[in-house]
């Protein structure tokens, strides 16, 4: 999300009626419906968090615990947990 200059994007007569409502203040202006995304999709996040997932979840086929995954992986064990229970349902 970027910061635009309302002048420099929104009509004169537009702009004076925003100024009735917020006068020199940061607002936030949703997208429309219609042009939601997805969270991540203009990120690579989405793609490296699927192969840390994969990573804990073959570390924990070789025998690793869940609490040295967490540690290793600046997570709770919960969250350990839940990846791998994903997972086993995924490739089981």
């Amino acid at each position: 999300m970027g910061y635009k200059n309302a002048t420099q994007v929104l009509p004169e007569e537009l702009l004076a009626k925003v100024q009735e409502y917020v006068d020199g203040e940061w607002i936030y202006i949703p997208r429309c419906l219609n042009h939601k995304k997805d969270w991540g999709t203009d990120t690579p996040i989405r793609r490296e968090l699927k192969e840390r997932n994969f990573h804990i979840y073959m570390d924990f086929l070789a025998g690793e615990d869940m609490d040295s995954l967490a540690e290793k992986n600046y997570l709770s064990v919960k969250s350990i947990q839940r990846i791998i229970g994903q997972l086993k349902k995924e490739y089981e």
